[in-house]
C-alpha cells in the first residue's frame, strides 16, 4: 500500500450534500464530491490489511477495494478504473446508491470511521466517463447464439452486458416504456439522477445490446417464441409485488403503495404528464409513510418536494440503538440507526408502533389508528416478538398513507406459469447452483431469486448468471 499509516495520520472526511433549503425546492443528486485531493488523502487511510474484510466479507460483487484505493492514493485513477469494471458493471450507480456494506466491513470500523470506500467509487467512474476511458466494449467474435433477458434492472444490465461482451446476440424486454427497472423508476432522482443510466445504456447499445421496451414476456411475446427464437432466457425480473396491510379502512382513497407514488414523481421529472385522476400527490397533504427502511425514507424526500404539509414515518420494529449490540459485532452488517438527507428534510419517525385500522371520512382518508408495542428480548433463534400495550392507542392525521413495508416476491404472471417455473416456498423463482431453474435453457437471477435485496448483490447475481449462461451455451 502506498500509506500503510494514512488511517492514523487522516480523519474521514464525508463528502458535502447541498442545503436543506436548497435541495428540496428541486429534485437534483443531494451528495456533491470531495475534492479530488481530498480524496487521494482519503484513499491512503486504507490499511495493508492482511485479510481485506471489506472484499472478502462486506461487497457482494467482491470488488478489489484495497487495490483501487491504493491506485487513487497513487494518482493511477484509470488502472484504478479497470480494477474497479473487473468487478462491477455499475460503479456509477453503486456509488450513489448503495449503502454500502464494503465500510461496515472496512477493518477500521472496529474502533474507527471506516474508508471513504462509496465516494471513491463514484469519482473512479465519473472520471472514467469524463476523460473518455469508458468506451463501449464490443466482443472480438461473435458466439452465434441468442439470449433473452426478462427484465432491465441492476441484474438484466450486468448480465446483458456480460454476455454481449462475450459475444452473444441479446435482447432485453422490458415492459416499461424504459430501460432501468428499479433504477430509473424506484429509486427518487435526487440520489440517481436518470442520465447516469442512460449514459451506460448508450454505451451497451454500441457493444450490440438490443432493448425491446413496453414489451411484458408473456403477454406480448409467447413463451413459445422465446424458446423458439433463444438459446438461452434469463428472467431478472424484480421482486414487485409489494407487502399489504389488510385492515379496515383499506379501501378508503388516499392509500397508496409506495412505489407507483415514486414512479410517478420520476416520470414527472422526465417530462411525462400524469393524468390527474391517476395522480398521487403529497402537496399540501398530511402524509403517513407506514415502513422504516430505505423506500420509506425515499417516500420522505420526495413527499417533502412534492410540498407535503406533515411528513410522519411510523416502523413496526423498536428503535435500533446507536452502537452496536453485542449479538451485532463486526463485520456484519450494523443494525445501528440511520437517518438519511431525507430525515435531515424534515419529518418525525415513530417507533414500536403499529396500525389497527385506516380511519375515514366520504370514502376519503382522513387518518390512522395505532397502538404501541411492547417487543420481547430475542429468543436463542435471534427472533422477537411484539404486544400491543393495552391503553396506548392513538390516532395520527392523515390525508395520504404510502405503504413501503418492502417486497415478498417476484410476479407470478402467465411467463412462469407456461414455462412450468418451480418457485419456493416464499414465492422465489428456484434454480441451481448455475442458476438454471427447472426447465433447461430457462435461468434466473436477482431479485427474482433472492426476493428484494440490494442493487450491488442484484448486480453480481447478474454477472454470475451470465457466466453461468456462457458456460451453457458454450457445451
Amino acid at each position: 500500500m502506498g500509506k500503510p499509516t494514512g488511517f492514523l495520520l487522516y480523519e474521514r472526511q464525508d463528502p458535502p450534500k447541498r442545503p436543506v433549503a436548497e435541495r428540496v425546492a428541486d429534485y437534483l443528486e443531494v451528495e456533491q464530491r470531495l475534492p479530488v485531493r481530498a480524496l487521494e488523502t482519503q484513499a491512503a487511510r486504507c490499511m495493508d490489511c492482511g485479510v481485506p474484510f471489506c472484499h472478502a466479507f462486506g461487497c457482494p460483487v467482491r470488488n478489489l477495494i484495497p487495490d483501487f484505493n491504493d491506485m487513487v492514493y497513487r494518482r493511477q485513477w484509470q488502472k484504478a478504473l479497470d480494477l474497479l469494471h473487473a468487478t462491477n458493471n455499475l460503479p456509477e450507480i453503486t456509488g450513489r446508491v448503495c449503502p454500502a456494506p464494503c465500510e461496515a466491513a472496512c477493518t477500521l470500523s472496529i474502533n474507527a470511521s471506516p474508508v471513504t470506500i462509496k465516494q471513491i467509487e463514484l469519482q473512479i467512474a465519473e472520471r472514467g466517463w469524463e476523460r473518455g476511458w469508458i468506451r463501449p466494449e464490443p466482443a472480438p467474435a461473435r458466439s452465434g447464439k441468442k439470449v433473452a433477458i426478462i427484465g432491465s434492472g441492476p441484474t438484466g444490465l450486468a448480465a446483458a452486458q456480460q454476455l454481449a461482451r462475450a459475444g452473444h446476440e441479446v435482447v432485453v424486454f422490458e415492459k416499461a416504456d424504459r430501460p432501468g427497472g428499479i433504477l430509473r423508476y424506484g429509486i427518487p432522482d435526487f440520489k440517481l439522477e436518470k442520465w447516469v443510466i442512460d449514459r451506460r445504456l448508450d454505451q451497451m447499445r454500441v457493444e450490440g445490446v438490443v432493448f425491446e421496451t413496453n414489451v411484458e414476456a408473456g403477454v406480448d411475446v409467447s413463451p413459445r417464441y422465446l424458446r423458439r427464437t433463444f438459446d438461452a432466457i434469463l428472467i431478472a425480473a424484480g421482486a414487485r409485488v409489494p407487502r399489504d396491510l389488510k385492515l379496515p379502512g383499506r379501501d378508503l382513497a388516499g392509500i397508496h403503495f409506495a412505489m407507483p407514488f415514486l414512479a410517478q414523481q420520476n416520470r414527472r421529472n422526465a417530462g411525462e404528464t400524469i393524468p390527474p385522476d391517476q395522480a398521487i400527490t403529497a402537496a399540501g397533504k398530511n402524509v403517513v409513510v407506514i415502513g422504516g427502511g430505505d423506500t420509506g425514507a425515499d417516500c420522505i424526500g420526495t413527499a417533502r418536494r412534492q410540498g407535503a404539509r406533515e411528513i410522519v414515518q411510523i416502523e413496526l420494529l423498536p428503535e435500533p440503538p446507536k452502537a452496536r449490540p453485542p449479538d451485532n459485532p463486526w463485520p456484519t452488517w450494523p443494525r445501528t440507526l440511520r437517518s438519511s438527507t431525507s430525515h435531515d428534510e424534515g419529518c418525525q419517525r415513530l417507533w414500536s408502533v403499529g396500525t389497527t385500522e385506516f380511519l375515514g371520512e366520504g370514502g376519503h382518508l382522513t387518518g390512522l389508528r395505532c397502538t404501541r408495542l411492547e417487543w420481547s428480548p430475542p429468543d436463542a433463534s435471534g427472533q422477537a416478538t411484539f404486544r400491543q400495550v393495552p391503553g396506548s392507542e392513538f390516532t395520527i392525521r392523515a390525508d395520504l398513507a404510502l405503504l413501503a413495508m418492502g417486497f415478498v416476491r417476484v410476479e407470478h404472471g402467465p411467463l412462469l406459469a407456461d414455462f412450468g417455473l418451480e418457485v419456493t416456498e416464499r414465492g422465489a423463482l428456484r434454480v441451481d447452483a448455475d442458476y438454471m431453474t427447472c426447465s433447461p435453457g430457462i435461468f434466473a437471477a436477482g431479485d427474482s431469486v433472492l426476493g428484494a435485496s440490494l442493487v450491488v448483490r442484484a448486480i453480481a447475481l447478474g454477472r454470475d448468471a451470465a457466466a453461468a449462461i456462457t458456460r451453457y451455451l458454450r457445451r
